[in-house]
């Protein structure tokens, strides 16, 4: 098979990939399954798919169609070739603001989709949890509805047509017929006739379609994904004299799960943008079953969505750098908070419909709290709803909240004494169970907290699905609301519509692919649920040594396995935020923090060699990581990547040893100080064009790059001249600063800025002998080096260090160490979470002087200035860039905005590595280089971080200043 795929990929336009490291990859999705594909392929048009449907008929393989990704029952999951549309079907065909439709490939992510949509003032309403990855071609698949469904409906009430390619090759396009078109269609000798003679005979019988709607899920329950919705067929002209809406196919294939044909092009039905006015009550409450009982009054009233969160969820966001700010309206300590967002054109309308609400909620005495929400509180609110499956891996251990009943939808009515039964049943089995729910649709997220590693829990796995399965047919209710059957709950189907419905389910597959290539094993003969699991049952652990800390985590492999698949790491530059610059530039699948996630998981678990990390396939994923340390902050699961990337480098070098190039970057500290003593002569041999080109040739070095140029005197040496200057009598404050090797000599000049600034405000600054912060020595996996750097610098600060004399710092890959990696890395660890209190960026100390009144506007410039800010990613991801703009906000007239861009691109020694030179650009490429070239040039540009500077500038041509700097000119 090998040998023919191999001759295969050279018959495709598009990208396929048979080797160990993609199918690792791709064996998972965000579900509990794990199943080695054949291989991956990332087609490029419709000739490509035509080519794969052959090349598996007769191969007697299969195709399992992807997309993001973010499947929770397994969609994705499959032993044959996986087809990923993320790539090249991306394209929006048509939009016709007339007729208020879009025509688009699957590969479109639905928040882009609205973004372009906004100018138009229309929208696509259905809005899942991943809306900002996820995308059209999945939300098809499963159905999809999220938050908004109340309001706007499903997909599969959105879908006008499906363009497809049937499982002979040939193209279909499914639209509304009527009964006359019904009729030319039975007509054809084909395998799209065949489709349309096999629904005629199975809904004109009577009995069939009694039976229908008799077994499945009551068309009136506003959630329901059980099976092929081949009911909703029944309720049209075609077979009911009653109706008058037109057949449409499109609804048996949505939700379908990419097991009867292809989509190519989708063409969907839009709304109006929502009213611009909005209210969000989060009524708190002391108990599941009281939030139950609020919800049925509540959607009495008209909400855009009605959505709860419980306290698990709540309490994975404390720790997450990213989501706990967002936890500002949370009172007291509630176990459920039910969500209720209102919307009107007016705010006067807002405020009389929100205090109805409120009204009905204090009747009801269920809730305790119920703080309205306003403008941006609301978005910060619902992401931190949207991130509640992501942060749920934040469970250490072994134990996860598994997704298995997580989809469970009831009528309103019900769902309180569906929610009190459902708790008896998890008593019995001992759990306390994760809920997280689209209240409002009556549909809950309910997980057990299971270690599936473990065979006692797979069996309580399938005990309670099937427990609960039964309860949801107690209710006729679904047990797939939107997520969809896949393998998780594929199996039960049976058990909820009866044998000879879902016999019929079996004769659709059959009809529309008889040889089983289209994602065989989903909805309908799948195999049982607890087989093809991701971890291996009571399997010994192995046991994977670091120089590095993970014990938070529990080891190394335990970080890498937080990641559930969620897929935030795969969402576009537009969506903003920072993680995975290399998957925005690449859009491969392997350049994502879920990718090298699972690829380090699968390579520590099942790797024979004595030395795990030593895979040239972890080399290969890890090439790209630029350790940005976006995940650190941005994945709901705080999966950090750079510290997994780290360790890697350090123990694959181990038994590969160290290149000339990493030897020359990780030391580039000592080689400056040793060149800092002829600055002229090194300067001389940097920029000449013949011996900068011998060194680039040599270190591996874009051709392209500017070589760094040494600062004609350092700032150590500035500063020991000027000494007795700096020690001013009366300071308002002492405080140490931090030289790091970057600004003592390759950037004095904005070091004496830092040091004249702090000066002028009235601070006394000290200098203290320390060792370098070992960045370098991290970045290229130098960790005993790093690790005694990191421990010399602990020593000589953490008895000088305190809160009255903090440390600062103005590189924020230096300072910011002691808040990160040093806690790694230090033998005394209470030593070292001592001093990390206490460092900071220079932003950091300057906003609080300023907040404690001992910096003023006066001191400043009253002229105006213009000022545009790039911040560096381990700001971001570790502090935050509000700081560099309130400080740089101080001056009267300064107008100060912060350009919405990622990572800069260069990331330390990154950008300058030959291979790497053209995805460091194409990062720049992505937001900063566009925003920073429209920019006026009397418009100041701010960037904190050595790298974006040159990055900037290589890029641009402009030159970018330090807010130090800034804020220096500006003092009167």
């Amino acid at each position: 098979m090998k040998e023919k795929l191999r001759h295969f990929a050279q018959e495709l336009e598009g990208q396929l990939y048979d080797d160990k490291l993609w199918r690792s990859i791709f064996a998972t999705d965000a579900s509990v399954y794990r199943e080695i594909p054949l291989a991956v392929c990332y087609p490029r048009n419709n000739e490509d798919l035509k080519k794969l449907i052959h090349f598996a008929k007769k191969n007697n393989t299969s195709l399992i169609p992807r997309t993001a990704g973010t499947s929770l029952a397994g969609q994705c999951v499959g032993d044959g070739i996986v087809v990923d549309v993320s790539k090249h079907f991306t394209n929006i065909v048509a939009i016709n603001e007339q007729e208020k439709t879009v025509t688009l490939q699957p590969g479109v992510i639905r928040d882009d989709l609205n973004r372009i949509l906004k100018e138009c003032g229309l929208f696509f309403g259905p809005n899942t949890s991943t809306s900002n990855r996820c995308m059209i071609g999945g939300m098809v698949g499963n159905n999809s509805s999220g938050t908004t469904s109340i309001k706007y409906g499903t997909t599969r009430e959105k879908l006008v047509s499906l363009k497809t390619i049937l499982s002979d090759g040939n193209e279909a396009e499914f639209k509304d017929i009527s009964a006359e078109e019904f009729q030319q269609k039975l007509k054809l000798e084909n395998l799209e006739g065949d489709i349309y003679r096999s629904i005629n005979k199975h809904l004109s019988s009577e009995e069939n379609k009694k039976e229908l709607i008799d077994k499945f899920p009551p068309r009136s329950l506003h959630r329901r994904n059980t099976g092929y919705a081949i009911d909703e067929l029944i309720y049209t002209n075609v077979f009911s004299e009653a109706e008058k809406e037109p057949l449409n196919l499109c609804k048996l294939l949505c939700g379908s799960e990419g097991t009867l044909a292809f989509t190519t092009e989708i063409t969907l039905k839009l709304d109006d943008l929502q009213p611009p006015e909005a209210a969000m009550i989060a009524a708190h409450f002391t108990s599941i079953e009281d939030c139950m009982q609020a919800v049925v009054p509540v959607m009495e009233h008209s909400l855009y969505t009605c959505e709860m969160m419980d306290k698990t969820i709540l309490d994975c966001t404390k720790q997450n750098l990213k989501y706990k700010e967002n936890r500002f309206f949370i009172e007291g300590d509630p176990k459920a908070i039910l969500m209720l967002e209102i919307r009107a054109n007016t705010q006067q309308e807002v405020q009389k419909q929100s205090k109805a609400v409120l009204e009905t909620l204090k009747a009801s005495g269920h809730s305790y709290a119920f703080p309205v929400l306003m403008g941006e509180q609301i978005e910060l609110a619902m992401e931190l709803r949207k991130a509640g499956l992501g942060l749920l891996g934040n469970i250490i251990g072994d134990k996860k909240a598994v997704a298995c009943i997580e989809d469970t939808a009831v009528a309103i009515e019900y769902l309180a004494d569906y929610i009190s039964e459902f708790a008896e049943i998890m008593k019995d089995y001992g759990q306390d169970a994760v809920y997280y729910a689209h209240a409002g649709a009556g549909e809950l997220h309910l997980r057990p907290i299971l270690n599936l590693k473990k065979s006692e829990d797979v069996k309580l796995f399938r005990e309670i699905t099937t427990a609960v399965a039964k309860l949801v047919k107690k209710y006729n209710g679904s047990l797939s609301g939107e997520h969809g059957d896949g393998r998780v709950r594929a199996e039960f189907i049976e058990m909820m519509i009866g044998p000879k419905n879902y016999g019929i389910l079996r004769d659709i597959k059959y009809t529309f692919d008889p040889h089983n290539i289209f994602n065989p094993g989903k909805i309908t003969d799948t195999a049982p649920m607890d087989t093809s699991l991701r971890y291996e049952t009571d399997r010994k652990e192995p046991q994977v040594e670091t120089l590095m800390d993970f014990s938070e985590s529990e080891g190394i492999l335990k970080l890498a396995e937080k990641c559930n698949g969620s897929g935030d790491c795969r969402k576009s530059a537009e969506a903003g935020g920072t993680m995975c610059p290399s998957f925005r530039a690449t859009k491969d699948e392997k350049d994502t923090t879920r990718a090298r996630a699972n690829a380090l998981r699968e390579f520590l678990t099942n790797s024979d060699k004595a030395n795990k990390f030593d895979n040239e396939e972890l080399k290969e994923v890890f090439d790209l990581c630029i350790s940005c340390k976006g995940c650190k902050s941005e994945c709901p699961s705080s999966v950090d990547v750079a510290a997994l990337k780290a360790e890697f480098q350090y123990q694959y070098q181990k038994s590969n040893g160290k290149s000339l190039r990493n030897k020359g970057f990780a030391h580039n500290g000592k080689m400056n100080r040793l060149a800092s003593k002829v600055p002229g002569v090194a300067n001389f041999f940097f920029k000449n064009s013949l011996t900068s080109g011998i060194a680039k040739k040599v270190m591996g070095v874009a051709p392209k790059r500017n070589l760094p140029t040494l600062a004609k005197q350092s700032l150590g040496a500035y500063y020991q001249k000027n000494q007795k200057r700096f020690q001013l009598e009366k300071p308002i404050k002492t405080i140490y600063f931090f030289n790091d090797e970057f600004t003592n000599f390759l950037d004095a000049e904005m070091g004496i800025d830092a040091l004249e600034l702090l000066h002028e405000l009235n601070y006394r600054v000290e200098f203290v002998k320390h060792e370098e912060s070992g960045r370098s020595h991290i970045s290229k996996g130098f960790l005993e080096e790093a690790k005694v750097l990191a421990n010399k610098n602990i020593g000589i600060f953490k008895d000088i260090i305190s809160k009255e004399a903090p440390l600062i710092g103005t590189e924020p890959s230096a300072i910011l160490t002691f808040r990160d990696e040093y806690l790694r890395l230090a033998n005394n660890k209470t030593d070292a979470e001592n001093l990390a209190k206490n460092c900071f960026l220079i932003e950091e100390f300057l906003k609080k002087e300023i907040a404690l009144g001992n910096i003023k506007a006066q001191q400043f410039t009253s002229a105006k200035k213009d000022i545009k800010i790039h911040g560096h990613c381990h700001q971001k991801a570790l502090s935050n860039i509000s700081h560099t703009f309130d400080i740089l906000n101080l001056p009267q007239h300064f107008k100060v905005t912060i350009i919405p861009s990622g990572c800069c691109g260069m990331a330390g020694s990154f950008g300058y590595e030959k291979e790497h030179y053209d995805i460091s650009m194409n990062i720049g490429e992505q937001t900063l280089f566009p925003a920073v070239r429209k920019t006026p040039e009397e418009t100041v540009i701010s960037a904190n971080g050595t790298s974006c500077r040159h990055q900037i500038y290589d890029g641009t041509k402009r030159v970018s200043k330090h807010p130090v700097s800034i804020l220096r000119e500006a003092l009167v």
